[in-house]
């Protein structure tokens, strides 16, 4: 019975010294000099006082502390829970160390936000594919805490490669997506918060896993797609090289707007509007279209995708309107072409007349 209770004891113990190490960590002269304090308390505390317990337990428990099968049922299931806490604190300490990149990567703005992106996206399939492979570390060990388990070692060692075969013909769509995955990531060629036309859908990469993206649509909804589709399929990226964006908006008038008055009220407009990056502009005529109209494109460049639609959305309204206010007669206009059928005698006469008089 005393054996029971100094483990009990201990294992006591050693919670309390988890508790302690937290609170240290949350105390004001550790935890706001630290970056990392926060992210360890917020993520390794269960996971400290249960690997703390387990270890513990495990530790200090001795056979023949219970009777016949019982002792070694408590032992091996001391074993397992140590290897599943240990797991489970090593991961949560791996992203809460993690966390602390991350989190400044997210503030990164201007030219380097195109960078920061990409790290981030690499840290995060990173982290996912270590975390896959803890795991299932972690689950070997647990299955070699069983003797029949360990004596087929030998054995399942030496299928393993008609086992490997099997398993990859079962699994060639993951084990692609897989790749796929990691192919992205490392390539550049896709980033969190990229700016992507997908099947006409315009939106933002929300998620990017092992498995499959998840693209935030301008319109909240999401689109789920595999990996896999953005390594054999097109896709337009706005922000591959950079999140500037040029918009263009186009007006259809009459042929006797001026241009130059256009030209002049569309900088004007531009200089007075915040999403305006103050870098690129243009008005030209880009065509002739049938029933007398020409076509106008103006352009002008954002920061970003979003600020270029709402620059392109005001301007539009606002030349509409100085438009309609100032040169109404440039709005557009249909002309059709009316046939008259050919008059005779007196009537031939009279029309030439009165023509003429007009």
């Amino acid at each position: 019975m005393s054996r029971w209770i100094i483990l009990l004891a201990s294992m006591l113990a050693a919670a309390a010294c988890v508790e302690m190490v937290r609170r240290a960590l949350r105390w004001r002269l550790i935890g706001e000099k630290w970056v990392l304090a926060a992210p360890l308390v917020r993520r390794c505390t269960w996971p400290g006082f249960t690997t703390a317990v387990a270890v513990t337990a495990h530790t200090l428990y001795q056979p023949g502390m219970a009777e016949g099968q019982v002792d070694d049922a408590i032992d091996r299931i001391l074993s397992l829970a140590m290897i599943g806490c240990v797991t489970w604190l090593v991961i949560q300490a791996a992203y809460a160390v993690t966390d602390v990149v991350l989190d400044r990567l997210v503030v990164v703005q201007g030219e380097r936000n195109r960078r920061a992106r990409r790290i981030r996206t690499q840290i995060t399939l990173v982290r996912r594919v270590a975390t896959a492979v803890v795991i299932v570390l972690a689950m070997g060990a647990m299955l070699f805490t069983f003797p029949q388990v360990r004596a087929l070692g030998a054995g399942l060692l030496a299928s393993a490669g008609i086992a490997g075969v099997v398993v990859g013909v079962a699994a060639q769509s993951t084990l692609g997506n897989l790749l796929a995955g990691l192919q992205l990531a490392f390539s550049d060629a896709l980033r969190l918060d990229d700016v992507v036309v997908v099947e006409e859908e315009w939106g933002r990469i929300e998620e990017l896993t092992l498995t499959y993206v998840v693209l935030r649509l301008w319109d909240e909804r999401r689109l789920v797609l595999p990996v896999s589709y953005f390594t054999t399929n097109p896709f337009e990226n706005w922000t591959r090289h950079g999140s500037r964006v040029i918009g263009a908006v186009f007006l259809r008038l009459d042929w006797s707007v001026p241009v130059e008055e256009l030209r002049a009220e569309l900088y004007r407009a531009l200089r007075e509007h915040p999403l305006w990056d103050q870098k690129d502009w243009v008005l030209q005529v880009t065509d002739t279209l049938p029933g007398g109209l020409l076509e106008l494109r103006a352009l002008m460049s954002a920061a970003d995708s979003p600020s270029a639609w709402d620059l392109k959305c005001d301007i539009r309204e606002h030349m509409v309107k100085f438009v309609r206010d100032k040169y109404p007669e440039s709005l557009p206009r249909l002309r059709v072409m009316e046939e008259r059928a050919p008059l005779s005698g007196f009537g031939v006469a009279e029309h030439r007349s009165g023509a003429a008089q007009r």
